[in-house]
């Protein structure tokens, strides 16, 4: 099971930078490293993190293999209206993980 962390504040005022902070489990295998038996551990990474905000995109990352595991990304954004943040995080071997957070504009 993976379990994605979201902080951003609850209220805001219209115009305002707010920071998205966000924090993911997955261990970024990088398919370089060796197992115990010897064997190359297939690679298994997110390579891609998307955020919308009430539908509109306001931020995207590709990642790659070198970013560590548990990856904790960071972003800034304006507040414009009450809504919701939709979070997606997609990777190897089918890796999905879909999130969301409301945020309430004043």
């Amino acid at each position: 099971m993976t379990n994605a962390l979201i902080r951003l504040p609850r209220s805001v005022k219209k115009g305002e930078v707010f920071e998205v902070k966000t924090l993911i489990q997955h261990p970024m295998e990088t398919g370089f490293r060796a197992g115990t038996n010897g064997t190359t551990i297939p690679r298994d990474i997110i390579e891609e993190m998307i955020c919308t905000y009430n539908g509109v995109e306001i931020f995207r990352m590709k990642l790659s293999s070198a970013i560590a595991a548990n990856p904790y990304v960071s972003f800034h954004t304006v507040a414009t209206e009450s809504g919701t943040l939709y979070f997606r995080w997609t990777g190897d071997n089918g890796f999905k993980v879909e999130e969301t957070a409301r945020i309430t504009v004043a």
